[in-house]
């Protein structure tokens, strides 16, 4: 059996290589953006600037859910635009779940020995990576353990609490680190990436479900109170 955050990450990696294809096509005639991933050494894992632009990232997108479900009540919180829609409940027991899930696989690639030998094969720049999961032009069926119907969340509050307790641990952890997140790479059927960038697809994952969650507010449906 495949392990699920492996499938998760896959997945979305997926989503990710799609719409950055489309995305190069659609800009063959400009300038590559230059990769962003300086050369690292033990001293000095992340540069200032990339760990803060992680920590603002995730601080941002962790307020974005707090803002996005502000004031809804229980009927517009349950409110479902279609049979095989999520709810803005459902989209927030998911982020929740994938929190741990994503984190657990940047972790396991922490725990093996760096190997800088393969950042070569990294393909996407950070700025790529995160455009793309964001991009809710393409869209990827979650892996079934990740849907809301099979949530451990009973509750909104559960999940909520879930994930600002684990959003804050990871937050803590980028600001502190000292571990060279840069060569901890994982080689994955679908590509190659580092740690970091896992980092930022925890994030853009997380800003990718609260656009979710605006749309159905928008829906003309969707109960006005």
């Amino acid at each position: 059996m495949r392990n699920p955050s492996n499938w998760m990450l896959l997945t979305m990696l997926s989503l990710a290589a799609s719409s950055s294809n489309a995305q190069q096509k659609a800009d063959q005639q400009q300038k590559k953006v230059t990769m962003t991933r300086p050369m690292t050494t033990k001293q000095n894992p992340l540069s200032a600037q990339e760990r803060n632009d992680a920590v603002k990232f995730l601080e941002e997108t962790q307020l974005e859910v707090f803002s996005a479900i502000r004031n809804l009540n229980e009927a517009q919180l349950s409110f479902k635009p279609g049979p095989e829609k999520w709810s803005i409940e459902e989209c927030v027991k998911h982020i929740a779940a994938a929190e741990t899930t994503l984190w657990a696989t940047a972790e396991e690639s922490l725990k093996r020995p760096a190997n800088p030998d393969k950042t070569a094969g990294i393909q996407f720049t950070d700025q790529e990576l995160v455009h793309a999961v964001k991009d809710r032009s393409h869209k990827s069926k979650t892996f079934a353990a990740l849907e809301p119907a099979s949530s451990a969340y009973k509750t909104l509050d559960q999940a909520l609490a879930s994930f600002k307790e684990n959003r804050e641990k990871l937050i803590a952890f980028v600001k502190n680190t000292k571990l060279d997140l840069r060569n901890h790479v994982s080689v994955l059927p679908i590509g190659t990436y580092d740690a970091y960038q896992f980092i930022l697809l925890i994030s853009a994952h997380t800003n990718r479900h609260t656009q979710q969650i605006a749309e159905v507010k928008e829906n003309i449906q969707f109960p006005k109170d």
